[in-house]
């Protein structure tokens, strides 16, 4: 079956609704649009959000509910808006307006003319609460934090009235008004909505629609001292936007009963609120007030550390869009909070490059290697293969010469059984090259090896001897006369846990940070034609992994982070579920 819009393929009735193996996915969310548009409601229009806190950068689990958003609308024809939840002047900045919508357009989504805000709304917003007063369904509470608390009750007990609950209506007018005018200060007055302080749902108990804020807000300055909750601000915007389904975490199916109240108390619009579950993955934490801790406490050099789960530091890393989309829809979406692993997502970009991205070769751990019968001075260029998944790709040139360096863990003395690379009197194959054999070790004075004395058969050009001889091992290798030199950043796990958030009672859960999350290499050698990599182009080391230009490099420093090791694990792990 072609890929076509969602809505195409009902209407023409090439998608059977009850089945999964049609393409785009039927997960519970579409399929509960799809009910909606079969049924003719909103005329058959959909219309979603994303709706991120402009308080920190966004990370792969916010990458789900981005592709969940648009991906859903474009499926149906529909639209999907773009709103800032800047609603806590406290924590928010231009800074992360910015940064989370490049973010999104480096996924690949496009929100068009539709960016909002919900500071946008804030004069109607507060109109609305002015009306649910002079309905008598607000109050002004003037409870301290710690009282309203007690009133609220427990999951078990029922709360009680606060003492101003039925404050006569002109008196809350007059009190919110105050607020509104900046006459109090933080935290001598809240509104609350008047609903039922014995409902069995905590959140129906009173909830506060309103605070005072007395900070400067990122867009409308000091317009505003008083700041609507997110509870209020979200369904109310959804209404003014006319958006016919309200996609959200799990955390907030509580919450939907307050969402549907207030829509219908103040008559709007009546957008549909779905919930999914909560991504979460291994071995890091999925939160922004975490990983800000993390920034914050020093423990990572920044959001975008490669470490980091957020998605420009993904892009440091070297992942691309294409990848961190297919992870997206193979994770696909769920009723039930679960943990993904981390090898799928390795796993993803590992397959996305491995087609795409140029092969190269570069020594992490250069060991000397002086090719005794090559003369002095003389370099031989031989062909050498960009990618073997893509034959468009073409060849380059690599200098092969008297002097080269390979990697440090492919020569042992006194090797063990079954160690196949380089040894004393042992003849071995150079990727593109020729068979050499070593014939003397050189160490220094400490008795470590330092150099390797070796011959090359002529005769083996390109990797085959004419006598059909064969050898047990392919090394990668660089030339002393023309590689560079270049500093390495090998990545791991930033926790060694793979939950961090199980931590034991007294514990915090940044004890279980990998001491050994980063290595950094020096005087790495690799291909000259790195120079001319671009800043974020992934290229494979041969043997090594995936690596890309960091934008610390300078023209005469070159610096590479690590993306993914070869080694699949999912893959692996897949392989063996199957036996």
């Amino acid at each position: 079956m072609s890929w076509l819009p969602y809505h195409t393929l009902i209407q023409t009735g090439k998608l059977n609704m009850t089945t999964t193996d049609s393409k785009p996915s039927t997960d519970f969310v579409r399929q509960a649009i799809a009910d909606d548009v079969a049924k003719g409601k909103n005329d058959g229009h959909v219309h979603t959000r994303f709706p991120p806190e402009p308080n920190g950068y966004l990370h792969v689990g916010h990458a789900t509910a981005i592709a969940l958003n648009f991906m859903a609308a474009e499926e149906f024809g529909g639209k999907c808006n773009l709103r800032f939840d800047d609603t806590n002047p406290t924590k928010e900045e231009t800074e992360y307006v910015e940064g989370q919508m490049e973010d999104i357009r480096w996924l690949g989504f496009d929100w068009e003319d539709r960016l909002y805000f919900a500071s946008d709304y804030f004069d109607q917003l507060y109109e609305y609460a002015v009306q649910l007063i002079r309905e008598g369904k607000a109050y002004v509470e003037e409870l301290n934090a710690e009282d309203v608390r007690e009133y609220r009750g427990t999951l078990t007990e029922p709360g009680r009235d606060s003492p101003y609950r039925d404050r006569p209506i002109k008196e809350n007018l007059m009190l919110f008004e105050g607020m509104r005018e900046g006459e109090f200060d933080d935290g001598a007055y809240v509104l609350r909505a008047k609903i039922d302080m014995t409902s069995p749902n905590i959140n129906m108990r009173d909830p506060t629609m309103y605070r005072i804020r007395k900070v400067e807000h990122h867009r409308t300055g000091d317009e505003w001292c008083i700041y609507p909750m997110y509870d209020f601000a979200h369904p109310v915007s959804d209404a003014i936007e006319g958006v016919t389904h309200s996609l959200c975490s799990l955390e907030y199916e509580d919450h939907r009963p307050l969402y549907n109240w207030f829509l219908e108390e103040l008559d709007l619009f009546r957008s549909r609120q779905i919930e999914f579950a909560r991504f979460n993955m291994s071995h890091t934490v999925i939160s922004k007030r975490w990983l800000a801790q993390l920034v914050d406490n020093g423990d990572v050099t920044g959001w975008d550390d490669p470490r980091m789960p957020t998605l420009r530091a993904l892009r440091r890393k070297g992942y691309t869009p294409e990848a961190v989309r297919d992870f997206c829809a193979k994770v696909g979406i769920g009723k039930t909070n679960a943990t993904t692993e981390m090898a799928l997502l390795e796993s993803c970009i590992r397959e996305h490059l491995n087609k795409s991205a140029l092969r190269r070769m570069a020594v992490l751990k250069p060991l000397k290697v002086v090719i005794e019968n090559v003369p002095e001075g003389e370099i031989d260029y031989l062909d050498a293969g960009n990618n073997p998944e893509d034959i468009t790709a073409g060849t380059r040139k690599v200098a092969f010469s008297r002097t080269l360096y390979i990697e440090r863990d492919d020569f042992m003395e006194d090797p063990p059984r079954r160690f196949y690379r380089l040894t004393l009197g042992r003849e071995v194959r150079l990727r593109y090259g020729y068979f050499i054999k070593c014939t003397e070790v050189i160490k220094n004075d400490s008795g470590e090896v330092v150099e390797l004395r070796c011959t090359y058969d002529p005769n083996t050009r390109g990797g085959s001897a004419p006598d059909g001889r064969k050898v047990r091992a392919t090394l990668h290798w660089v030339s002393a006369d023309t590689a560079l030199d270049a500093e390495v950043r090998l990545y791991e796990h930033l926790f060694a846990a793979a939950n961090p958030h199980d931590v034991p009672i007294g514990g915090d859960w940044r004890d279980s940070l990998n001491p050994d999350s980063l290595t950094t290499l020096f005087g790495c050698k690799v291909e000259p034609s790195l120079k001319d990599a671009s800043i974020g182009e992934s290229v494979q080391f041969e043997r090594q992994g995936y690596f890309c230009l960091d934008p610390d490099m300078s023209d005469d420093h070159l610096v590479f982070n690590r993306t993914v090791p070869l080694r699949d694990t999912w893959a692996r792990i897949q392989k063996q579920g199957t036996r």
